[in-house]
């Protein structure tokens, strides 16, 4: 049978994917945590030294706005990503770069790939969509404490989501930054279901008080289709792969400070069974800024009051885009 063109396409298109995935899920948490170590008691220990001496010399910088690389950031292996699903970025107004913000996502999904393609990447144009707006993402600081991936994840503009770099980001980089935060956290992904649009934010209220500490205007932003492309698995009790998955859950919350749900998608043919994300749209919608006033301690009534203003914004941001974006008429929006 004839190899076409667009067979290699979608060729490109999947290995970009697979590469993605074990590069984070095995290369990030078992080679770079395991070869220093493996090497350590071999005739290559120098490399062991030298990794570990880079990481101490260098420690510090994940938390001061990290060493983003337009490069790596525009690399044509990201592109294809994009393809694979696709996922497409959709601007509702500018973002003046004389300010900062805080770009709060929803919802979280299995791994965030809306937020990875449209702000660690330049594969939708964020940069010309956006023109003089830094977008940094927010990920577990654990990604940081790893020779090798640490710098990779420098490189595509991600920093560690803790009190620290947020605020270094927001107040000593100048001006002309966002800070792009998956609000609801692995709390949210362990709620979410495809076909269903429910937000871990009632008490995710964090990134409200550091709005107003910093005088940082907050964006909604929603990713339509992102709870879609993976089934989630809900092995029986008593079972070796929910023994498994208990395992690997407890494992990640303990040295990741988050968990994992089971979860499948397709495999390499059409039809078969794997972990690959299913290929379907992701449109993630950058809303309207809300304007948030500096204050140095706000109470807990004024957190309050604009966190429920975000609440309405990003609702009706939800309301208006989502019938565009290929959902029901139907859908609500649930706020837990």
């Amino acid at each position: 049978m004839a190899f076409s063109r667009k067979d290699a396409q979608e060729g490109r298109q999947t290995f970009s994917v697979t590469q993605w995935m074990p590069f984070f899920i095995i290369f990030g948490f078992a080679f770079a945590a395991l070869l220093p170590f493996y090497l350590a008691f071999t005739k290559f220990w120098p490399l062991t030294v030298l990794a570990l001496a880079w990481l101490a010399y260098d420690w510090n910088t994940h938390s001061q706005g990290c060493r983003r690389s337009a490069w790596v950031r525009n690399w044509t292996v990201w592109k294809y990503f994009r393809n694979y699903f696709p996922v497409k970025l959709v601007k509702t107004h500018d973002l003046s770069p004389n300010r900062n913000y805080i770009i709060a996502s929803h919802p979280h999904g299995i791994l965030s790939y809306g937020v990875f393609i449209n702000f660690a990447t330049e594969a939708t144009g964020f940069a010309k969509i956006f023109p003089s707006i830094t977008p940094s993402v927010g990920t577990l600081e654990g990604f940081f404490w790893l020779p090798i991936l640490r710098d990779f994840a420098m490189w595509l503009g991600t920093c560690p989501v803790s009190d620290a770099s947020l605020k270094y980001i927001l107040t000593q980089k100048g001006v002309g930054n966002a800070m792009v935060i998956v609000v609801g956290g692995a709390a949210e992904a362990l709620l979410t279901r495809p076909g269903e649009t429910v937000l871990f934010l009632k008490q995710r209220k964090g990134f409200v008080k550091l709005a107003l500490k910093t005088g940082t205007h907050i964006v909604p932003c929603y990713s339509f289709g992102e709870n879609d492309i993976h089934q989630y698995m809900n092995y029986p009790e008593g079972t070796w792969m929910r023994s498994f998955q208990t395992v690997f859950q407890n494992t990640c919350k303990r040295f990741l400070g988050t968990s994992f749900r089971g979860f499948s998608g397709q495999g390499l043919t059409p039809g078969s069974w794997g972990f690959l994300p299913l290929s379907r749209p992701i449109t993630t919608v950058v809303g309207e800024p809300l304007p948030i006033p500096k204050i140095e301690n706000p109470d807990m009534k004024t957190v309050d009051k604009y966190h429920a203003l975000y609440i309405s914004a990003l609702q009706k941001l939800f309301e208006r885009y989502k019938v565009e974006c290929g959902f029901p008429e139907t859908q609500e929006l649930t706020i837990i």
